[in-house]
């Protein structure tokens, strides 16, 4: 997702400095395209699921669903904001937008390395114990 944000960025920062009649403006045009599908896909198979996953696999069955709840909550109102301000950001600047879109890619990919348990073969009272 990083990468593909970053060719992004590149492609929009290239754009301010390329005429819009030349080959390379529309080649720039279609690498934006080609980078924002690229990442929509990459979301779709990796980050996207993530909340989802901690959320059935880490969460204490006493507290499932209200923790649920609020995890859902939270989940729908960051996309939300995001989708607020993408306008927002775009008209101020579309490279510095898919520049900071990148940034908390890379953020988000070293949280979720350093602090998300790996759950994998284990049982729900080892991964609490993880979090005391």
């Amino acid at each position: 997702m990083a990468l593909s944000l970053l060719v992004v960025s590149i492609s929009f920062y290239l754009k301010e400095y390329i005429s819009p009649d030349s080959d390379l403006y529309a080649t720039l045009s279609l690498v934006s395209v080609a980078g924002v599908v690229v990442m929509v896909i990459a979301f779709s198979l990796g980050l996207g699921a993530m909340p989802w996953i901690i959320m059935s696999e880490i969460l204490p069955i006493n507290i499932k669903g209200l923790a649920g709840s609020f995890a859902t909550l939270a989940n729908w109102f960051f996309s939300w904001l995001v989708t607020l301000t993408a306008n927002l950001l775009l008209d101020w600047s579309s490279g510095g937008t898919f520049t900071i879109y990148t940034a908390v890619c890379v953020f988000t990919a070293g949280f979720v390395a350093i602090w998300a348990p790996e759950t994998k073969g284990k049982t729900l009272e080892e991964i609490q114990q993880f979090f005391r």
